[in-house]
């Protein structure tokens, strides 16, 4: 799995981990266990009642043994949601 990432390195990525918790930033580096070093990168807290907050954490390592989704993030399409009115319920941790 880990040589499938390369393509993700400079780009934009958002990542969900196994607690739940919503990860937004550039993929600098991982290695072979996927831990993960994101750089310019912040949480999204999503609320049913406040909307999406965005916590700014800069440069962040994530444990590979956390990570359950990577994905690219279309930063056009991103850029254009008007996140404090967009009202979610929060995910819940995955449970074996």
């Amino acid at each position: 799995m880990a040589s499938g990432l390369d393509i993700f390195v400079n780009h934009t990525v958002s990542i969900i981990t196994t607690d739940g918790r919503n990860f937004i930033g550039t993929l600098k580096g991982f290695d072979q266990t996927i831990n993960l070093i994101l750089d310019e990168s912040h949480e999204r807290v999503y609320s049913s009642t406040t909307g999406i907050e965005q916590v700014m954490l800069g440069l962040h390592i994530i444990r590979g043994d956390n990570v359950a989704i990577i994905g690219l993030i279309d930063e056009e399409i991103d850029n254009r949601l008007n996140l404090p009115s967009i009202k979610a319920e929060p995910l819940n941790a995955i449970v074996h």
